[in-house]
């Protein structure tokens, strides 16, 4: 028997096939369940950002646990405000969850070649979110 005619192994099962998107989405399910349980607006349940603490600077983090409180009580106005990349962090996560779930249960593999280029464009717009946001006419972006 040579090396072309083997036999094709069969597809895993449909649950092992899924199961690693499925316990991802448990665990960001169960964060997110957690952060519209403890409001993040109360004193003492989470810890202070140290770039904050330290330097009265804010990183482009800063009011993301607000911002997903907010989205999860549904009031996107809210998650915007407190950090819109964060916003677009979460449909991006989304979006691509799906499509990974999508081409698991077809048995096919999730391939991601974005390349350096939309790479260093997010880097760069949190970078320019991050400055403006501490700039004195960036006060609008403030967590």
């Amino acid at each position: 028997m040579n090396a072309l005619s083997r036999p094709v192994p069969p597809p895993a099962p449909f649950w092992r096939r899924v199961a690693v998107p499925a316990g991802l989405f448990a665990a960001v399910g169960g964060a997110f369940g957690y952060v519209g349980v403890v409001d993040p607006g109360e004193p003492g349940h989470y810890p202070v950002c140290p770039l904050y603490r330290l330097t009265g600077l804010y990183c482009p983090g800063c009011g993301g646990l607000r911002s997903a409180h907010a989205f999860v009580h549904g009031d996107l106005l809210a998650a915007l405000r407190d950090n819109a990349p964060a916003v677009a962090g979460y449909l991006g996560f989304a979006v691509l969850w799906t499509v990974w779930v999508v081409r698991a249960a077809r048995g096919r593999p999730l391939r991601i070649d974005l390349g350096p280029g939309p790479l260093w464009a997010a880097g760069v717009l949190l970078l320019v979110f991050t400055v403006v946001r501490n700039l004195p006419f960036g006060g609008w972006l403030h967590p």
